[in-house]
């Protein structure tokens, strides 16, 4: 029995010397290939970055060094706009197809304002390669329209306006989706 014992005793000491013997050299491939693997990995983050460039901001109908330089004339803009004046949109929902944009321009009092200057940009919030730039609205009773349009994508877009009353001006800016009714401002 003891010979039995010893026999297979002997048996797995050999196996486990050959365990050892080959678990050294594999951790060198381990390593390695988790090297070449982070490297390519790096690669390819700057290969979609470039592939993909950051489209830079327009808030504000203007690009963001624009905007930060005078941020605060801006916001000083809009609270005087406010204190004057008042801005409705009046559509119910953007379309894909012949959507018509109506804003309203009031002063406090409710009088309709006709000689306002009105612009607006429809705009993708990811990209700016299917911008639309809506000028010269058809003005009714302080009511502006612009021509129906059709959009060329579903989903979601921001309308971007500028609304200029004398020295005064306002950007309104509303984020709308064809799919849904839901407008809100940003």
């Amino acid at each position: 029995m003891y010979i039995y014992v010893g026999a297979f005793l002997k048996k797995e000491r050999q196996k486990v010397n050959k365990n050892n013997i080959n678990a050294g050299k594999k951790w060198p491939w381990i390593i390695g290939l988790s090297i070449v693997g982070v490297i390519g990995l790096c690669v390819a983050t700057v290969k979609v970055a470039l592939n993909n460039p950051v489209e830079m901001s327009d808030y504000g109908m203007q690009n963001y060094h624009t905007y930060d330089d005078n941020v605060n004339d801006i916001i000083n803009s809009k609270i005087a706009f406010d204190q004057n004046y008042t801005i409705v949109f009046l559509t119910q929902q953007i379309h894909e197809k012949k959507s018509i944009l109506i804003y309203q321009v009031q002063d406090k009092s409710g009088k309709a304002i006709n000689n306002a200057k009105v612009e607006v940009v429809l705009t993708r919030p990811d990209t700016t390669k299917f911008d639309l730039k809506l000028t010269n609205p058809i003005v009714n009773d302080g009511k502006y329209s612009f021509n129906a349009i059709d959009l060329p994508k579903i989903g979601r877009w921001d309308i971007l306006a500028k609304v200029a009353i004398a020295e005064k001006q306002r950007f309104y800016n509303l984020k709308a989706d064809t799919r849904s009714p839901n407008t809100i401002e940003f």
